[in-house]
């Protein structure tokens, strides 16, 4: 698999991260509530794409999102509000990469607690989130409005000790071998 980008979202990408997320989940976000998180101030979201190519057809040559994630920050704390990965590029390691951009800015930005909810049938992302010092604390009945099921609370109450050498984030280069301008990669420790 090439080199996954991970990057900010732009107001521009909502329509493809939309299309991803209809894969993922029985009830996706709106393109309003997407459009309505670009005005958060609180909100901070990355997307997962595939590099451009420099041949074939222009689908080919447009760098393709594959993935999504995206968290509140607000003062010490963040809560996680999303993440999705393309079906076709699930199990190569871009839902951690993902996960771990959100937790690794949220502790450059001094956050100390941080949670999420996740169905209590998707086993794999509480393996992921166990896996960064998440525990399950809370149930919440009935909180899937599509199915009815339950989600798990998870938390971290310092994520400033579990995150500490646990993410390094390295820049994305040009072919001359220079930092790409708003790109970077994250690389885990373990």
């Amino acid at each position: 698999m090439p080199a996954i980008i991970i990057e900010r979202r732009a107001r521009d990408d909502v329509r493809a991260v939309m299309a991803v997320d209809n894969l993922c989940f029985p009830t996706p976000w709106s393109e309003n509530a997407y459009r309505s998180e670009m005005g958060n101030v609180s909100a901070y979201y990355l997307v997962a794409r595939l590099p451009a190519r420099r041949f074939g057809t222009p689908t080919e040559r447009e760098a393709r999102i594959i993935g999504f994630a995206g968290a509140w920050i607000v003062m010490d704390e963040a809560h996680v509000t999303t993440i999705g990965v393309h079906p076709d590029y699930r199990r190569h390691g871009i839902g951690e990469r993902l996960f771990g951009a959100i937790l690794e800015e949220a502790v450059a930005r001094g956050v100390r607690r941080a949670s999420l909810e996740v169905r209590e049938t998707n086993r794999a992302a509480q393996s992921l989130y166990a896996k960064h010092g998440f525990t399950p604390i809370a149930r919440r009945r009935r909180y899937y409005t599509d199915t009815g099921e339950d989600a798990i609370v998870m938390w971290v109450e310092d994520l400033q000790a579990v995150g500490t050498g646990q993410w390094t984030v390295s820049s994305e280069t040009t072919d001359a071998g220079e930092p790409a301008a708003g790109h970077w990669q994250l690389a885990t420790g373990h």
